[in-house]
């Protein structure tokens, strides 16, 4: 618990935590005490054992990377939660939604949803902007992304031994890599599945990505337009997302 209150307080890219946060103890339970609020602390490797009821959490953001699926994700149902969100794509057929793309077509009797990833969050709302204002024939996505923790520190084997060059120094090489971006786009705006592909370069900076989109368009389109057309976008209905 008190290792937690360190990792949460001290962070190399974003420093120190501004506000107060603190260790508690309190008839068996833990808690973390952030700016004044009680956080129930569990220790569980089985979402079904969390008593996420007890502890009155409506709403869990599944973000281990491990539970993926309707039936996994669900597990922290049986334990009081009432809605899952997975922070990933799904491995299933979970719906999943972007906001100010297709988060409208939530239907309250989800259970289990997926925010798709990081890379989908940026790639979704440009790709649909362009798109409406001058249809998508096909196209291209590179991200240009912060080594992460899957990355190696030095030099060493891969996991699984497949991808040579993912057992690269994180910190001293762009490594291509795989990504599931441009797929996830096709499931959040229909229009574009099997119309996108991509790619990945993983880069030796701890924080902040980027998404370029290439694309071949229906309609004749100047820089001018494709940039009027974003801004107004995300001065309009996409205000807070673009």
């Amino acid at each position: 618990l008190e290792y937690m209150v360190y990792q949460l307080k001290y962070d190399s890219v974003h420093k120190t935590f501004g506000g107060t946060i603190a260790a508690k103890k309190d008839g068996g339970k833990e808690f973390l005490v952030v700016n004044g609020k009680d956080i129930a602390v569990f220790h569980e490797k089985d979402p079904a054992a969390i008593k996420w009821g007890e502890s009155g959490a409506e709403y869990v953001c599944e973000s281990t990377g491990i539970f993926t699926t309707q039936e996994k994700a669900a597990l922290h149902i049986g334990g009081g939660a009432k809605k899952v969100i997975i922070s990933a794509p799904p491995k299933d057929s979970v719906p999943m939604y972007v906001m100010g793309v297709n988060h409208e077509n939530y239907k309250s009797t989800d259970t289990v949803v997926s925010n798709a990833s990081c890379t989908t969050n940026c790639l979704a709302p440009l790709t649909k902007v362009v798109h409406e204002n001058f249809g998508i024939i096909e196209g291209l996505m590179t991200t240009v992304h912060a080594m992460t923790a899957t990355q190696l520190t030095v030099d060493g084997p891969s996991r699984g031994g497949k991808d040579w060059r993912g057992g690269r120094r994180a910190s001293q090489n762009i490594i291509p890599s795989s990504t599931g971006a441009a797929k996830a786009v096709g499931k959040v705006i229909p229009d574009m599945n099997g119309k996108l592909t991509g790619m990945a370069f993983r880069v030796p900076t701890p924080d902040v990505s980027v998404v370029d989109l290439t694309c071949r368009l229906s309609k004749p389109a100047k820089y001018e337009d494709i940039v009027k057309a974003i801004k107004d976008a995300a001065a309009g209905p996409m205000k807070g997302v673009l």
